[in-house]
């Protein structure tokens, strides 16, 4: 048959069209991001970026429940923001198979935190698989959507990034044979509508499903036992099982592929034939904490670090085995390259500007947080999407800055002397993910903060992504974008304290920043110059084009 070397991501998009998906939804971010940007390409699958992670999972769920097959995507902390829905798609269900991609992000390549997503399965009681390689990861999206059918229920589907972005060889399958795909809701009050008196006996379902799934776990071939040496032996999953076979290949191995819920008949009976087993997973002891739990004796975090990845070496130095020939790269002595905004960023001037003029700046998620490091150094918190506005908010009250009355806030705090307002600076695309609902709150709680929207027309951190401001969906196809100024209108901002200028005068933001911080009321700056990198990729477009008409 036909090989491919695909990514992780990759191999997501090819299982889920083999699986027969009709929809995809999912909001950018590394490491997931490639997943749908691969889905699209293949026909009669309907894709878009939704505004951020809640929507795109609710949008989903309402396709899974007219009976089409619906795949998620998102990085870990998008789990978060997409908490709510997942929780109660639990109770409800699915009719089509509804598959959520959760691409952790151990050692926070390009994260803010470094959060462990096995624990949303156990939390929410929904099963998770875990692939160890992109065969496996476009075999474990298949079976996902067939056992989110055959379970009525929502499955997670866990990647690392590790997993995401190697590559490794696939061999393609059968696209998906069962029933098509037509979208038709067909009403289920009691199971749809989740009002307390039917979401107790929802519940009720939820844990008997939940005992289905555990006893028939120790069925499923993607749980698999490598018997070799009977002294030591591994529990393991994902890439740690790759490490553990080059760390220990004569070790005996039990392999996850599912990690909630766990496989116990399986686990016992491999624990009588091993003398002494350690389990191998990165981040928290997952896996530990619920093998103990069974009664079983084994080791863990005592010997493998909680934080960061995990490798080959990182295994064997515990155990006191043999390390590998050579050093590994990351035990070069390598000289710092701390990352930079790039030159003819649109970005930068903003950051010169607020360093020059000294105020608090809360920041946002985005390649623009670089401003918090030299020679800027002018972004003072990052916390999540859309954090910098609502912090601002904060700060203006903990400070005691008066209110638009003028009069002071009802904690009785002075204002200190020489305090500056905080200024919230956020993206393009952050803005509409999570930064709407904080500024309807500084509207309607009467805040005085400035914010700092830095339009550079695309989601360029996760690789240039259109967003609701762009003017494009994933497929290039035009779409509504949104009016500044009729959205600061509409939350109650004076016309004249919405400013939109070129990012590339200097001159004009400072004037701007300034004027609309001394009005003591609600303002918006937007700062508009298209992303550098963006800009040349479709100027050699425009002139690939113009070179091949004129041929």
């Amino acid at each position: 048959m036909e090989k491919l070397l695909l990514s992780g991501n990759e191999a997501v998009a090819l299982g889920a069209f083999e699986a027969g998906v009709k929809v995809g939804t999912g909001y950018p971010g590394t490491p997931s991001t490639e997943i749908l940007e691969n889905l699209t390409r293949y026909p009669g699958v309907y894709t878009e970026w939704s505004v951020n992670e809640k929507v795109a999972l609710e949008v989903a769920i309402g396709a899974a429940l007219s009976g089409v097959r619906s795949l998620v995507t998102m990085k870990h902390v998008g789990l978060n923001v997409a908490a709510d829905p997942l929780f109660t798609a639990s109770y409800i269900g699915v009719k089509a198979g509804l598959v959520i991609v959760s691409a952790d992000d151990p050692d926070m390549h390009s994260s803010q935190n470094e959060q462990d997503n096995r624990n949303y399965a156990a939390a929410a009681k929904v099963p998770m698989l875990e692939p160890s390689d992109s065969q496996e990861v476009k075999d474990f999206t298949r079976l996902a959507f067939d056992l989110s059918e055959r379970y009525d229920t929502p499955v997670l589907l866990r990647s690392t990034t590790r997993i995401s972005h190697s590559k490794s060889v696939v061999i393609p399958g059968k696209a998906y044979r069962g029933r098509e795909a037509v979208g038709n809701f067909q009403r289920n009050i009691q199971k749809y509508v989740m009002i307390p008196s039917y979401a107790r006996m929802r519940h009720v379902e939820v844990e008997r499903r939940m005992e289905r799934v555990t006893q028939d776990a120790d069925e499923l071939d993607i749980n698999r036992v490598e018997l070799r040496d009977r002294v030591l032996g591994f529990v393991t999953a994902g890439v740690c099982y790759t490490y553990v076979r080059e760390a220990f290949p004569e070790a005996s191995v039990l392999k996850l592929g599912m990690v909630y819920p766990l496989p116990e008949k399986v686990i016992g009976e491999f624990f009588q034939k091993v003398e002494k087993v350690y389990v191998v997973e990165e981040l928290d002891p997952f896996l530990e904490f619920r093998i103990k739990a069974m009664g079983l004796t084994v080791e863990g975090k005592r010997y493998f670090p909680i934080t960061g990845e995990l490798s080959p070496d990182r295994i064997r130095r515990p155990l006191g085995a043999v390390q590998s020939q050579g050093r590994m790269m990351s035990e070069f002595p390598l000289p710092p390259r701390p990352p930079q905004l790039c030159p003819g960023c649109p970005h930068r001037t903003v950051f010169q500007t607020l360093s020059k003029l000294g105020h608090t700046v809360t920041g946002d998620i985005g390649c623009y947080t670089l401003g918090a490091l030299p020679p800027f150094t002018s972004i003072d918190t990052c916390v999540d999407m859309g954090a910098s506005i609502t912090i601002a908010q904060g700060i203006e009250i903990a400070t005691g800055i008066e209110i638009a009355t003028g009069v002071e806030i009802a904690t009785g705090i002075e204002i200190a002397e020489g305090v500056k307002k905080p200024i919230a600076v956020l993206g393009d695309s952050t803005f509409t993910h999570a930064g709407l609902p904080g500024l309807l709150n500084a509207a309607y709680n009467g805040r005085n903060s400035l914010i700092i929207v830095l339009d550079n027309g695309t989601t360029a951190m996760t690789g240039m992504q259109p967003n609701p401001l762009s003017g494009e969906r994933i497929n290039g196809q035009p779409a509504v974008s949104l009016d500044y100024v009729k959205l600061g209108e509409a939350v109650g901002i004076e016309r004249e304290n919405v400013r939109i200028v070129d990012a590339y005068k200097p001159k004009e933001i400072e004037k701007a920043i300034t004027e609309l911080i001394a009005q003591n009321t609600l303002s918006l700056l937007v700062v508009q110059g298209l992303c550098v990198i963006l800009r040349r990729r479709r100027q050699r477009k425009e002139k690939a084009n113009s070179e091949k008409i004129g041929m």
